[in-house]
């Protein structure tokens, strides 16, 4: 993953890229407005509004007022769709709501980094870059929807609590009852949140667990595993792991033995 071009634009000028820019292209007003199309659509681009944009998408843009300052960024790199796929990011977008976040902060360090011009400093830039994407993903409001982390700030008390009972025998009613909401809401919420169900996230929650036991005492039988981490039975226990991790939960006892050794 490597940034392509940063920089901060005191006036922006009117563009119009009928065949789109080769890179990503992040930008985002800092102060005045302006006008952007893409996609068949016409966004105002007022402060704190950002577009995120793939490569050789089609659009332009244009000063809607006097004055219209951009901070902006553009990127590629052999690993970035796989990354923005992970992170939901790959995707022509428009975002709201972002006056409270750091991008303004982070692009000006990026600048500073290119001006000391040292050896690491292009490792450095995707490491901007990165936490850029990251804040995104988290706090960025799509045409002002909700937030991922407004969605976490709702799940959080109940996942705290599966954090000091997941090894019970919990289902969906529990943790809906738990919640003081509906079954069917709670796994809106998770679905929102994770892109899981409230089960499915229980049971990644287990199989973590029974991973630090593992690896912090590989000596324990693996049976006994199945059973501190809530697991019925160790069949049940070696299916799932394996279907979740790649591997059974011996094979990945002895690999790690075998980095420690």
């Amino acid at each position: 993953m490597f940034v392509e071009s940063v920089g901060f634009n005191p006036q922006e000028q009117d563009f119009s890229r009928p065949e789109g820019y080769p890179y990503y292209h992040w930008l985002q007003t800092v102060e005045g407005e302006g006008v952007f199309s893409f996609n068949g659509q016409e966004y105002s681009l007022p402060k704190g509004r950002g577009v995120l944009l793939k490569p050789y998408t089609p659009h332009s843009y244009s000063t809607a007022g006097r004055k219209w300052s951009t901070i902006y960024v553009t990127f590629g790199g052999t690993s970035i769709v796989s990354i923005l796929d992970a992170l939901k990011l790959n995707s022509s977008t428009f975002y709201t709501d972002l006056e409270k976040l750091s991008f303004a902060s982070i692009i000006e360090e990026m600048l500073i980094k290119i001006e000391a011009d040292t050896e690491f400093s292009r490792l450095d830039l995707s490491s901007y870059l990165y936490n850029l994407l990251i804040n995104l993903r988290k706090y960025g409001k799509v045409n002002n929807q909700p937030s991922l982390s407004h969605f976490f700030d709702k799940v959080r008390p109940i996942v705290e609590w599966l954090e000091t009972v997941y090894a019970e025998d919990i289902g969906l009613e529990d943790m809906a009852k738990q919640s003081n909401v509906s079954s069917q809401y709670l796994n809106r919420l998770f679905q929102d949140a994770f892109n899981v169900s409230p089960y499915s996230f229980l049971i990644q929650l287990r199989i973590r667990k029974a991973k630090e036991m593992i690896l912090q005492n590989p000596e324990i039988p693996l049976k006994n595993v199945a059973f501190f981490v809530g697991f019925n039975d160790a069949s049940n226990f070696v299916a799932t792991f394996k279907k979740k991790e790649g591997i059974t939960p011996k094979k990945f006892r002895d690999l790690n033995v075998k980095k420690k050794d």
